[in-house]
Order: C-alpha cells, then sequence, then structure tokens
C-alpha cells in the first residue's frame, strides 16, 4: 500500500499490525487480541481522517496510485468488451479507451481515459493525456452509438489533454471543442463518472453528459491547483490555497449544481476496497441509465442543452 502524507499515523499503526502477525504468541500475550484492538484503532484513525479532509489531500486521494483506473471498471462491470482504435484521421492515441460491450445485460459503448498503473503501462497510455486523435477517436465511437442507438458510459480520470507541440499542431483546441459539441448532440443517453481526476478540457471533452457521478475524493477543476498556482502566485507553494479556492472536491460542485451526484467511496477512500468502488460505482451508472430508458433522441438533446445553458446562467447571475 502507497501511504499518503497525512496518512502517516495510519501507516504506523498498519506497520505494527504487520510486524504483530509476524509473531507467535508468548509472553502471556494474545496476539489475535492485539491485533484486533490495532484494527479498530485503525478503523476509527481513518474514519476521523477521511471526514474532514482538506481540498488539497482530496487532490491526493484522486491521484493515489492504487485508486481503480479506467480498465479495472470496464474488466470489472463491461462483459464482452470490443476495443476499438483510431481516429480514421491520424492514428491511435491509447490514453483513451473505447468500445463495444455489455453492461449488466445491456449494450453500451464505453468511453474512458486510462492513466495506466505502472511505469509500462502509464508510458503506453500517456498518463491519461489525450492527443487530438484521442478525442477524435471519442467523436467516432459517440457518433457510432447515436446511429445504432446504444447508451453511453464515459470514465474520467486526466490531469488535462497532452500540451505538447504535435498536439497544438494538430488542433487539440478543436478536437476537445468538436467533442463538447458531439456530447451535446448525441441522440442516446450519456451518463459520464469522473473517478479520479478531471482536469480541464481534457476532462469535460467526455464529460458533458445527460448525468455526471463523481467518486466521493475525486476532483474536477478548470484547472490544476498546481497549475493554478503557478499563474496567480507564480510558485507552486500555494497549490493548497488554490485547490480551496478551485472548489473542485465533489461536495462544492454538488453544491453548485455542475454534477448530479455523488458516489460514496469505502472508508480510506477507493484504492482500499476497490471492488467495493467500483460495485457502487456500476450500480449508480445503472441508476442513471435506468432513469433515462424510454426518452427519445430530440427530448435528451434538448434536456441536456437546457441543463448546461442553466449552469452558465445560474454562474452569471
Amino acid at each position: 500500500m502507497h501511504f499518503l502524507e497525512f496518512e502517516k499515523p495510519i501507516a504506523e499503526l498498519e506497520g505494527k499490525i504487520d510486524e504483530l502477525r509476524h509473531l507467535s504468541d508468548g509472553g502471556g500475550i494474545n496476539i489475535a487480541d492485539e491485533v484486533r484492538k490495532l484494527e479498530d484503532k485503525v478503523d476509527k484513525l481513518l474514519r476521523s481522517t477521511y471526514a474532514k479532509l482538506t481540498p488539497a489531500q482530496k487532490v491526493q486521494v484522486a491521484r493515489h496510485p492504487n485508486r481503480p483506473h479506467c480498465l479495472d471498471y470496464i474488466n470489472a462491470l463491461i462483459t464482452d468488451f470490443t476495443p476499438l482504435a483510431g481516429d480514421r484521421a491520424f492514428g491511435e492515441d491509447r490514453a483513451i479507451v473505447g468500445g463495444l460491450g455489455r453492461f449488466r445485460g445491456r449494450s453500451v459503448v464505453v468511453i474512458g481515459q486510462e492513466k495506466g498503473h505502472d511505469t509500462d503501462t502509464r508510458i503506453r497510455h500517456n498518463f491519461g493525456s489525450a492527443k487530438p486523435e484521442g478525442y477524435r477517436k471519442a467523436q467516432r465511437l459517440l457518433n457510432l452509438a447515436s446511429r445504432f442507438n446504444l447508451p453511453v458510459i464515459t470514465l474520467v480520470d486526466t490531469a488535462g489533454a497532452y500540451p505538447g507541440v504535435g498536439a497544438e499542431e494538430r488542433g487539440q483546441a478543436e478536437a476537445i471543442a468538436k467533442s463538447i459539441e458531439t456530447c451535446l448532440r448525441a441522440r442516446v443517453p450519456l451518463v459520464s463518472a469522473v473517478i479520479g481526476e478531471g482536469g480541464s478540457g481534457g476532462a469535460i471533452a467526455i464529460a458533458t453528459a445527460d448525468r455526471v457521478l463523481m467518486l466521493e475524493h475525486s476532483i474536477y477543476s478548470v484547472i490544476s491547483p498546481e497549475g493554478c498556482s503557478g499563474i496567480l502566485w507564480r510558485s507552486n507553494t500555494n497549490a493548497a490555497d488554490a485547490a480551496a479556492a478551485l472548489r473542485l472536491t465533489a461536495q462544492d460542485l454538488k453544491e453548485l449544481g455542475v454534477i448530479d451526484r455523488i458516489v460514496m467511496e469505502p472508508i480510506g477512500g477507493a484504492h482500499r476496497r476497490r471492488e467495493e468502488t467500483i460495485l457502487a460505482l456500476g450500480n449508480a451508472i445503472e441508476d442513471s441509465l435506468e432513469s433515462m430508458r424510454g426518452q427519445d433522441g430530440g427530448t435528451l438533446i434538448t434536456r441536456r442543452r437546457d441543463k448546461y445553458l442553466a449552469m452558465g446562467q445560474k454562474g452569471l447571475s
């Protein structure tokens, strides 16, 4: 287990538990009882710590390397998954994974950003930062879903779109804008879930949905705290202040009406009980899709458009 900075007291207790488990009973000490007492302490400490996380600490949890990623959700929730590659214009972008499959018996199109879980996979998937061809692949899959009347599930987990020179030369801004437009014009139910980081236009390109869900300790913002700090304070040292000012937590965004539902994580975060988190998100996605069953394409487009126009009007008032 990788422990975050604020989890050091928890790490110390869990280290003691590991030490005790390697000891045999002796000297009048019941090892099992001692382990149980320490586990109770860990549970209480986890509850108290995660009940009062600051925005900056939530950023750390959202980026936790052991947190389940896009492919973990696809492997657990989507059966008969058939990945589709390429944008039919330039090439394949592995930062965005997409394809056809079945979600609890229902045929769907799935699109998600994959960060990778070790050095090799992180490099292969470019740390979840997509290039224009990735967003054009997403557009292709969204249009495919509309053509065959298949609901769309998107899984958002990116620090932002890839900022390289090549990506800009190939039209990064246009690709993101076109993806947002394609989401708004999709004639099928569209459910998006922020499972880790939701960074800037790179996230909203596939998250302009009928229902936007966020895991309890995920984040969603126009810029990273470090980027904001660098612009406003000319230094990364104020990233914690930036995180608080950005209102990037699921709780803030639900209050602001930017997202529709918060999916609770197990005590201690998604990285501690991955299967439980994946099941909870699957249930939330199923509820969201069920709420839109039978709605025609025109109604979905109109309601989706009105939803995002209302956000802008609320922000201006």
